[in-house]
């Protein structure tokens, strides 16, 4: 299939039975002038009178917030994450001024929208998620930015109408169950002295080994691979990369991630053991988040 009929494609979910209310509520939102302030919490203000039971209600529905904050003319969303710890602490091994930027796994769009602020070329979203999209849409309504959403997947980089100077993929790697290829993926999407900064789940070690959880970890379905740094330099090199930095490796905390009114079901505190916080449920070490730059050093 190609590239544009898979794009008319994925755009029909939107009209899935479980998403097209949500998308007609979208059409429900009022135009409204509007004044935006990106730091840590991406910040909308109207500039006249609103209705804000209209606003709260749209975004209720769209629940579960993942990333975030945002507040949109007074409305909090208080996310599950708190996303801005992840872009702060990369944010001094960036440059994005007049870049092509891609974000795999964008989810609801919190890191584009506060790139924006950085004044890249472009900002492309790949993320397969109807919903995650759905709530870009809706955060969008308001910026009003021309950042482009791609239901899409990292497996589609290599056949991209265009190639990205930089491409963020954080937290996208271990949900993958064939890492190497996936960062082949990466790899090809890059024009030339491009750079990734990729995080993922490790484990510590100097041994060129990786985790591989029986069902889950931390109560999560979809993890295959959860490598030591050195055997996720090792998977790098493999796909091409001449070069692996690491830049950061942070123990995921509680004050990062946690339940809050925005989100349904369980968050951190219910994947750790209660009586041991240093290991899952499962009895696997605790979630830590390693950071690393991945360089396409090349010429021509």
């Amino acid at each position: 299939m190609d590239l544009q009929t898979l794009q008319t494609q994925r755009l029909s979910w939107l009209k899935w039975k479980n998403i097209a209310p949500l998308r007609e509520a979208l059409d429900r939102l009022p135009n409204l002038q509007t004044e935006i302030d990106l730091n840590d919490t991406v910040c909308v203000t109207c500039k006249e009178t609103i209705d804000m039971a209209l606003i709260k209600e749209v975004a209720l529905m769209m629940k579960p917030w993942r990333k975030g904050p945002f507040d949109i003319c007074g409305i909090c969303i208080d996310a599950e994450w708190k996303s801005f710890l992840k872009y702060n602490l990369l944010s001094p091994y960036f440059n994005l001024y007049q870049k092509k930027v891609a974000d795999i796994g964008c989810n609801n769009g919190y890191y584009m929208f506060r790139m924006l602020k950085e004044k890249p070329a472009k900002i492309v979203g790949f993320d397969p998620s109807v919903l995650f999209k759905t709530q870009f849409d809706f955060i969008n309504h308001f910026v009003k930015s021309d950042i482009v959403y791609e239901l899409l997947g990292v497996e589609h980089l290599p056949v991209y109408h265009e190639k990205f100077d930089i491409i963020f993929c954080l937290g996208v790697l271990y949900h993958r169950s064939d890492p190497v290829n996936t960062l082949k993926n990466l790899y090809k999407g890059l024009e030339n002295n491009g750079e990734v900064i990729l995080d993922t789940f490790y484990i510590e070690g100097n041994e060129d080994v990786a985790l591989t959880p029986q069902s889950t970890y931390s109560k999560i379905p979809n993890i295959y691979f959860i490598p030591t740094v050195n055997a996720l330099i090792n998977w790098s090199k493999r796909a091409g990369f001449t070069r692996v930095e690491v830049l950061k490796k942070v123990l995921t905390s509680q004050d990062e991630q946690r339940k809050t009114d925005w989100i349904d079901g369980q968050s951190l505190n219910d994947f750790l053991d209660s009586d041991d916080n240093s290991k899952t449920v499962e009895g696997y070490p605790a979630p830590r988040r390693l950071y690393v730059k991945l360089y396409k050093e090349k010429n021509g």
